[in-house]
């Protein structure tokens, strides 16, 4: 099911910590599988659970976004336990904060802990845009958006070749 998302700025669910998954039960399964078919109808390459009205620790990110080696990953209380001191200032947008952008200086390297859906510990070294999704999303559990980092934001319409975080 494609869910709503859940928009502005000073809405209090996106304002929330978000709590971690105890157990990978039928009702998370579910809501992996609707936040799947939701992070693709709505062209995002990151979608996080309070996007979607629940404040759980889970994030999904489109890891290498419109190439042939784009794959869907599902992480599960996702920890970065490791920021790269080479920083990047670069545009992002958000699903949640509709035709706002801004520029956001993020770590250029990360390496985060998660878990997955068959709970089975995982750790990832990501870098470039793959970095950016992941620690925007875990903005977003944490209750932070990309417009309390940005500056120069500007409204403009996503384009085909934008994807949305």
């Amino acid at each position: 099911m494609n869910l709503k998302i859940l928009i502005g700025t000073k809405n209090k669910t996106l304002r929330t910590p978000s709590e971690p998954i105890r157990k990978t039960d039928s009702k998370i399964k579910k809501l992996i599988k609707d936040m799947d078919e939701t992070i693709y109808a709505q062209n995002g390459v990151g979608l996080a659970a309070p996007q979607v009205g629940t404040n759980l620790r889970l994030i999904l990110a489109r890891l290498n976004s419109n190439t042939d080696s784009e794959v869907l990953v599902h992480l599960i209380n996702p920890e970065i336990v490791y920021f790269s001191k080479e920083t990047v200032e670069e545009e992002e947008g958000c699903l949640s904060v509709p035709k706002r952008w801004g520029l956001v200086n993020r770590s250029k390297e990360i390496i985060v802990r998660f878990i997955t859906p068959k709970n089975q510990p995982q750790t990832l070294k990501l870098e470039g845009l793959n970095a950016r999704i992941v620690q925007h999303e875990i903005d977003h559990l944490d209750g932070i958006l990309f417009t309390d980092k940005a500056k120069n934001i500007h409204e403009k319409k996503a384009t085909e070749k934008e994807t949305t975080i």
